[in-house]
């Protein structure tokens, strides 16, 4: 076995690149070396540089400066915003490099298939980000169904609480707040369901229904009087839930200065935060943002064999987690991710409760995901197969894909039912 420190090259150097990935490397530190980044803002490079020790002559402003030196890296991680996922990807690959690439893998149909055509034709390995495969709680989960503990999967329901104050951070206020700049909020928050779900049940799509919408972060929902901006003077600034600075400042007075604060300032203090609340993004009011990707929406997917899965998503709970139930013909699994619990009901037999926190050491991002999906992607690079039980090709994370832009598609058409094979052909 090859256990030769692999080399890294972050394209796009923000909260996944430099806050995540590039963070992991002082867990990973005898596996993986940054060697090179790139980003748009200089302030990031030079943190890649003097944290986590990139060579500041390979730093680059440009993916077009990186891609004209010779290959670096024996993988690129590509981070940037959705829209530009397909021509770094297209250049990584012609250049030579294997990819860790950000969910969503485009927001356009067309392009993932043409990133899974240019995977086979330049025999590059292409993992997508679905961190939730290499969490300790579904993989133990995806265990007790191999063992049959439910008998064959008649039904599963699922929901992502999306939590109030992420849904005001990121998809009102945020980056992926409207679909001509990102992508559809069913396809950038809930590739991630879809593909653990089909891998929970092994099985492929076979139809889709969808219903949702926009419903209350509009202007004509704004409370009379509430001005633009949270911190201009508006009269709801110390009661509004979705208080830019109530949120934020509370956030920082708690002892909590990752993610989300530092995504207004990689350093924050009330000083700088409070100026970035007056000047940038994230210190709009909720209902007067440009926003108009949806807050809620359900899902209703049947697969191949006839199992139906039920899948909600919403913003307005207080927390952000993850549950399911998974109803078979021999019993029922049931888990909270929100706890880490997970429930076994055989129907001859009695309940059991697992404890997820007893099953590994390290629930740091996503549940402990982003660590050791890195660890099993360095293997990958490291031998040229994987290793791990939760490693997926690029054809694999296609079918969440699939289901997430037809899902938007019966959306938009008031819920009407998608065949997956008719609309797959007619996307081409």
């Amino acid at each position: 076995m090859n256990t030769e420190k692999i080399t890294v090259a972050i394209i796009g150097c923000g909260s996944r690149g430099k806050d995540t990935y590039a963070e992991a490397q002082k867990k990973l530190q005898d596996q993986m070396q940054i060697v090179a980044a790139v980003d748009i803002d200089p302030k990031r490079l030079y943190e890649m540089e003097t944290e986590y020790g990139v060579p500041k002559e390979n730093c680059f402003c440009s993916a077009d400066d990186f891609f004209a030196q010779p290959k670096m890296a024996d993988i690129a991680f590509i981070c940037t915003m959705d829209k530009a996922h397909y021509a770094h990807a297209i250049q990584a690959m012609k250049a030579g490099y294997h990819l860790l690439l950000e969910k969503p893998i485009s927001p356009y149909l067309n392009e993932c298939k043409e990133i899974e055509a240019a995977a086979k034709k330049y025999n590059r390995h292409v993992i997508v980000c679905h961190v939730l495969r290499y969490t300790a709680f579904y993989k133990k989960i995806k265990e007790c169904l191999q063992a049959g503990v439910v008998g064959d999967i008649v039904s599963v329901q699922a929901i992502e609480a999306v939590a109030y104050w992420h849904q005001a951070h990121s998809f009102v206020r945020g980056n992926w707040r409207n679909q001509e700049e990102a992508c559809p909020m069913i396809l950038a928050k809930c590739c991630h369901d879809f593909d653990i779900l089909l891998w929970l049940c092994g099985k492929k799509c076979k139809s889709v229904s969808s219903f949702g919408d926009l419903r209350l972060f509009k202007k004509g929902n704004a409370p009379e009087g509430a001005t633009a901006r949270c911190t201009d003077g508006c009269p709801y600034v110390d009661s509004c839930p979705y208080s830019a600075p109530g949120y934020y400042l509370g956030q920082l007075r708690d002892g909590k200065t990752g993610w989300p604060v530092n995504i207004l300032n990689s350093h924050p203090t009330e000083e700088n935060i409070m100026e970035a609340l007056k000047t940038g993004p994230y210190g709009r009011c909720v209902y007067h943002c440009d926003n108009d990707v949806v807050d809620h929406q359900v899902v209703n997917m049947q697969l191949e064999d006839g199992t139906t899965i039920n899948f909600t998503m919403c913003a307005f709970t207080k927390n952000g987690f993850r549950k399911l139930r998974i109803m078979g013909t021999l019993g029922e699994i049931e888990g909270d991710m929100e706890t880490n619990r997970i429930y076994l009901k055989p129907f001859a037999g009695e309940t059991t409760e697992l404890d997820v926190y007893a099953l590994s050491d390290d629930f740091s991002g996503h549940g402990g995901g982003d660590v050791q999906m890195l660890r099993e992607v360095i293997a990958l690079i490291q031998n040229g197969e994987a290793s791990g039980s939760s490693i997926t090709t690029i054809g694999q994370s296609m079918e969440s894909h699939y289901v997430a832009f037809a899902a938007e598609e019966s959306r938009v058409n008031n819920g009407e039912l998608v065949n997956m094979s008719s609309f797959l052909q007619d996307q081409g």
